[in-house]
């Protein structure tokens, strides 16, 4: 997301508020060149969540006239059956979401149990039900300038808005959601990471915290065990080698 940016571990499930972020941990940890069927790490994002839109709504959005910066314009019951299912060890499908019509897409993205997934979104962290099922919950802090340098790049070249509408969007919605939903919940992050993708000390630490976490799973699996809890589920074809964490 392009607002603020944050990051969640379920078991490990962890809340980040930012995609760049996600994007450099994954090239990191060489998880994009893994297929998704045997991948430890997987990234979900709450921009798949929008809820289904009312002929009135979608006809408001095609004018940039609804607010998509409310935490109400997320389908947030979905969002936590998700969550649950994750933490069963369930593989999911994950809605795919079209920016430029404003609408659910009839496809679905299908992730598998991973042993750390990855939940990215600005508005994550105003449910306290979603929020409390994070074991670890990231707000990576950016410039006001950086966030509408980047939504204003992004919005002409991958949807199809002009820049006038971008601008109006971002004063009339985004920055006034922003300073009410998602910048006082910065209280509830337990690592608030300045300058974004750019503090390459910070994606470093946790970087290696997740090694660290992939490293201490494998070696419980090959132990019999894991987390210390009976005995570990049997490898599927589809599935990766644990439920996620």
């Amino acid at each position: 997301n392009i607002l603020n940016e944050s990051y969640c571990t379920l078991l490990h499930i962890w809340l980040l508020l930012s995609s760049s972020v996600c994007g450099k941990i994954m090239e990191l940890l060489g998880q994009n060149k893994i297929d998704h069927h045997q991948r430890q790490v997987a990234i979900l994002s709450q921009d798949s969540f929008y809820r289904v839109l009312t002929p009135d709504q979608k006809a408001k959005a095609l004018k940039g006239q609804f607010n998509f910066d409310h935490p109400d314009a997320f389908d947030n019951e979905l969002i936590v059956k998700t969550l649950w299912d994750i933490l069963e060890g369930q593989t999911v499908q994950i809605p795919v979401y079209d920016f430029v019509t404003h609408s659910r897409s009839e496809e679905a993205v299908t992730v598998y149990p991973a042993d750390v997934v990855l939940f990215e979104g600005i508005l994550m962290f105003y449910s306290q039900e979603i929020r409390d099922l994070f074991q670890m919950k990231l707000f990576v802090d950016t410039d006001a300038d950086t966030r509408l340098s980047r939504r204003v790049l992004r919005d002409i070249s991958e949807r199809g808005r002009d820049l006038e509408q971008v601008l109006t969007q971002y004063i009339t919605f985004v920055k006034p959601a922003f300073e009410e939903f998602c910048l006082p919940t910065k209280k509830c992050a337990d690592v608030i990471i300045p300058r974004g993708a750019d503090n390459l000390v910070a994606i470093n630490l946790i970087v290696q915290h997740i090694q660290d976490i992939l490293n201490g799973g494998l070696t419980k699996r090959l132990n019999g065990s894991l987390n210390g809890y009976g005995t570990p589920r049997k490898r599927q074809v589809s599935e990766s080698s644990s439920r996620p964490h």
